[in-house]
């Protein structure tokens, strides 16, 4: 009788033994599998923000395209323009210069 209840109490502490190695297995592999995205979603994370970075740097730069852009859009309401087109384009001279033409 007293076999029977060792044999019965070593049974017992067999399952429960191999029950806890099987969850402490489940629960590495699930911390190592959760290492493993983290790591991808770090990696992804920065690879965005250096997109990121570099979308913004697009931007100033159209933002000072833009604004160079409206200078000159001001610059050709001028009249110093107007001379300047005439001047390269046409030949246009004011009444008193004189035009030097090199050859």
């Amino acid at each position: 009788m007293a076999t029977r209840r060792r044999k019965a109490a070593y049974r017992k502490n067999h399952r429960n033994r191999t029950g806890i190695i099987l969850v402490t297995t489940v629960v590495a592999l699930m911390m190592l599998v959760v290492g493993v995205q983290t790591h991808q979603l770090k990696q992804q994370q920065k690879a965005y923000q250096e997109e990121e970075q570099y979308y913004l740097d697009l931007i100033a730069q159209e933002e000072e395209r833009s604004l160079e852009i409206a200078e000159f859009e001001k610059y050709t309401h001028t009249t110093a323009y107007i001379e300047e087109v005439a001047k390269s384009k046409f030949g246009f001279v004011k009444d008193g210069e004189i035009l030097f033409i090199a050859e």
